[in-house]
């Protein structure tokens, strides 16, 4: 069995030797030992702080990624939990979109002044009454777009 120490483990896998220890103290990786003062971890850590990079940009907790490791560091992940975030995360990107397609519009906009514009007006309608969030059940609500 091949032994990395903390210093091979945070070059390696691109973290600082901090966030590993950190993960280790909220449970994520272990070490298996130490060489004078630095942990030593199994190879397997690698994959094992992918998947933690991987559920970090997805937008999960570290607390629901440590939900995914079983007690031997194996991965066992819940499909049920995917397809949460999945929707999600298309709730975040419909969002986004149209805050997107708004600024777009804003910063070409040929009224004199965004105060004018029409469309301009209506977003800041719908963000004054809190309706430019998208609802989970109601996931074809869209801002309406009008292009000038």
């Amino acid at each position: 069995m091949k032994l990395l120490d903390i210093a091979q483990v945070a070059r390696r896998a691109g973290v600082p030797a901090s966030t590993l220890r950190y993960y280790e103290q909220e449970g994520l990786i272990a070490s298996v030992g130490r060489r004078g003062l630095r942990r030593l971890f199994e190879a397997k850590v690698l994959e094992q702080l992918a998947i933690i990079a991987l559920g970090r940009w997805a937008g999960f907790s570290l607390q629901e990624i440590a939900q995914t490791f079983s007690p031997n560091g194996g991965i066992q992940i819940d499909r049920s939990r995917l397809t949460a975030k999945a929707e999600e995360l298309d709730q975040v990107i419909r969002r986004l979109t149209a805050m997107r397609d708004g600024l777009r519009h804003a910063a070409a906009c040929k009224a004199r002044n965004h105060m004018e514009c029409p469309r301009f007006l209506h977003l800041v309608k719908l963000a004054s009454s809190g309706r430019l969030e998208f609802e989970p059940e109601n996931r074809t609500r869209r801002v309406p777009s009008r292009r000038r």
